[in-house]
């Protein structure tokens, strides 16, 4: 299957804008997993690695302080929910567990009153305590952007589709925010997605 530029250019350019959609942000670990399997749902237009949770400022992968890793999912609310969004990840994670170090701790941000609620009402349904929970349950504050080879990780190994994107006059930045990138971030992860393979078929 083949990647050409003008496939990536006429797929991003039909994706929704980004005042078109809504942001949330978890952290599940490593980012580069949930990155590509949260690039990969239907409803999910972009997303970024980051750094968020913690105190210090401008963090770094190399100086993170007491931030964690986490993926923020910018989706479509028209095509899937935000109480969808967390259901999958309190289904990639043991909430009554939680690992010590702080990069890699599973940790849900909200960041509006409805994201709260939503959040609440999931755990509740569940008989869940936030208080009783070892998942982090904070309001986000600052959501820092990686470092440029974080993201879309598992992508960048594929070397005959960063050469499309170059072609397209990608650079890291339009590469991040890319909907295609998303697609085909989870697709090389091997999370199948049926749009990726409408990019790889486009002519």
């Amino acid at each position: 299957m083949t990647l050409t530029p003008r496939a990536i250019r006429e797929y991003d350019e039909r994706a929704p804008e980004p005042e078109e959609t809504e942001t949330a942000t978890f952290g599940l670990g490593c980012f580069w997993g949930p990155d590509a399997s949260f690039g990969a749902l239907d409803g999910v237009v972009r997303t970024r690695a980051g750094y968020a949770g913690g105190t210090k400022t401008d963090p770094t992968y190399q100086s993170l302080g007491d931030h964690t890793e986490v993926v923020q999912v910018a989706f479509d609310p028209d095509a899937i929910g935000y109480a969808d969004l967390v259901e999958r990840v309190f289904r990639q994670h043991d909430p009554h567990s939680q690992t010590r170090k702080a990069q890699y701790q599973n940790v849900v941000l909200t960041e509006t009153r409805a994201q709260g609620a939503a959040l609440a009402e999931f755990l509740r349904e569940r008989g869940l305590e936030p208080d009783a929970v070892g998942t982090r349950i904070e309001q986000l504050s600052r959501f820092y952007p990686a470092e440029a080879y974080h993201q879309k990780y598992k992508l960048r190994s594929e070397a005959e589709f960063m050469d499309a994107f170059d072609e397209a006059g990608y650079d890291d930045a339009a590469l991040r925010e890319s909907p295609a990138a998303a697609k085909l971030n989870g697709y090389v992860a091997g999370n199948g997605s049926g749009i990726a393979d409408e990019l790889l078929a486009a002519e």
